[in-house]
């Protein structure tokens, strides 16, 4: 019994200190938000070659938006490639060749590069892709983000005088943020990412990482930094640190934005957070000797690389301390530790999303209502997120599961009818059993008198009810009606005809 009682201050413990990582982030960022990088002069002569590359495994929904965006960045002709990396297995390959003949007839390079297999996932169509590209700098966008025409002006100009920057990240913005209550949710995390921590730990000095899109590489640092490499899911993480570790700097520019889509149906979001948890935990364990031993970093500059990979833990300690409640209300003695204070930890995350908020719109405070959902779902995907630590823990590699997209803009859109819909999966089996494990226990807390027990128990069970409950009712809605698909050359025709 003493042994659970340790184990459930451990793990209080360990969850405290990513709620005082949040707060040290929200700390950097308020110290250095006001740091000014103005946009160094260049000539557009001077422009280098530049590689975009939008890797794209079914995306029919959102490839032909993809390739106009791309082909509409503000950059001379004879210095812009464009990659569409194309690993598909239905139509959309036939729409991306149709689009970029059309821009080719145009003069714009824009090829669609096919491999024989699709090994190594997303790292290795970059991979494939890379070996062909012609750019000294490689722009990655994923197949639903939209950068803006003057995305390249505003980012490669600041290669230019810094030899050693080998990435230049920028935040991400959404297409279909005021859709649902689920993408508000998101977009609340989303922001908070990329205003306050990625912010606090760039001008920190501490160790960043790519985002996977949105983002501009230095092709000398992807070389010399080993390259993509597919032994993890998120193959972005992975290669940021290996090029940090190995000297070279990163910039991340929050004042330029890439529109973009998140997930409108909650099992495509579990699916993304299971993805990203796995593969964060296997980069974990790829890259915590090197950074033990990295002589560039300082004590501090490890310890929060060490939680900023570990962060998806979290999730497994949420569900330790679920599974553990019934048992230590049995022990008196678990009643009376000491705790109470680390609970202030838990306001971390609420203050790094309000900041973001503050900085970004005029109706923040609006904005900040979805921040009790955004809390259910969190706590809701720790069964799926812990499977997918496991996962993590245990192989290198993984199936790349994509989050499909649907080409919802605004308030609008249809995603029902689409191949593409998931229907809610075996996670939710354990969501809900782990909802009703919650309410016994809230039941067994009531009848032993441990009432400070009972809403701990009863958050969960709602958190666990809600990310379900979502599942079923999105897997059983109405099939509704696509859209009329998007005729190849009508977006052309309606740009250029007065």
């Amino acid at each position: 019994m003493v042994f659970l009682v340790i184990i459930n201050g451990l793990v209080a413990l360990w969850l405290a200190l990513y709620g005082l990582h949040a707060f040290v982030l929200a700390y950097l960022y308020l110290r250095h938000q006001r740091d000014t990088l103005p946009l160094p002069p260049i000539h557009r002569s001077d422009l280098p070659p530049v590689t975009v590359q939008v890797p794209v495994y079914n995306e029919l929904h959102v490839i032909e938006r993809a390739i106009d965006a791309a082909a509409a960045l503000d950059y001379p002709r004879d210095r812009l490639q464009i990659q569409i990396l194309d690993d598909s297995t239905d139509e959309t390959t036939r729409l991306a060749q149709i689009r970029a003949a059309l821009y080719r007839d145009q003069g714009i390079d824009v090829t669609v590069l096919r491999r024989s297999s699709q090994d190594g996932y997303k790292a290795g169509a970059l991979t494939s892709g890379l070996s062909q590209a012609r750019g000294e700098y490689i722009a990655i966008f994923d197949a639903d983000f939209c950068p803006r025409p003057d995305f390249l002006l505003q980012t490669i100009p600041h290669f230019l005088n810094r030899p050693r920057l080998g990435m230049v990240q920028t935040r991400w913005s959404y297409l279909n943020a005021a859709y649902s209550s689920l993408t508000r949710a998101q977009v609340l995390a989303l922001d908070g990412h990329f205003i306050v921590e990625q912010t606090g730990r760039n001008r920190s000095g501490l160790l960043m990482s790519f985002n996977g899109a949105g983002g501009i590489w230095r092709r000398q640092c992807i070389e010399e930094s080993g390259g993509w490499q597919a032994d993890t899911l998120c193959e972005d993480l992975d290669l940021s640190y290996r090029a940090q570790l190995a000297g070279w700097e990163f910039l991340h520019l929050p004042t330029v934005d890439v529109p973009s889509e998140v997930p409108p149906q909650i099992t495509a979001f579990k699916r993304q957070q299971a993805r990203w948890a796995q593969g964060s935990v296997q980069a974990l364990r790829k890259l915590t000797k090197p950074i033990l031993q990295s002589q560039r970093l300082n004590w501090g500059q490890k310890l929060m690389a060490f939680v900023h990979l570990s962060s998806y833990l979290s999730h497994a300690l949420l569900l330790l301390l679920l599974l553990l409640s019934p048992a230590l209300m049995q022990i008196p003695q678990a009643m009376n530790l000491p705790l109470g204070g680390l609970s202030l930890m838990c306001l971390g995350p609420p203050l790094v999303y309000t900041l973001a908020q503050q900085a970004l719109y005029p109706n923040w405070l609006r904005r900040c209502r979805a921040f009790p959902l955004l809390a259910l779902i969190g706590i809701g995907i720790t069964w799926q997120n812990t499977r997918a630590v496991g996962r993590g823990l245990t192989r290198w590699g993984g199936t790349f599961a994509r989050t499909p997209k649907f080409r919802i803009e605004g308030e609008t859109g249809d995603w029902t009818a689409s191949r593409y819909r998931l229907r809610a999966d075996g996670s939710t089996v354990g969501e809900i059993g782990l909802a009703l494990y919650a309410l016994i226990g809230a039941g067994l807390a009531h009848v032993a008198g441990n009432y400070g027990m009972i809403p701990f128990l009863l958050l969960y069970a709602v958190a666990f009810g809600t990310v379900a409950g979502l599942g079923l009712t999105q897997t059983f809605r109405r099939r509704g009606t696509l859209p009329t698909p998007l005729q190849p050359g009508r977006l052309l025709r309606e740009q250029h005809d007065p």
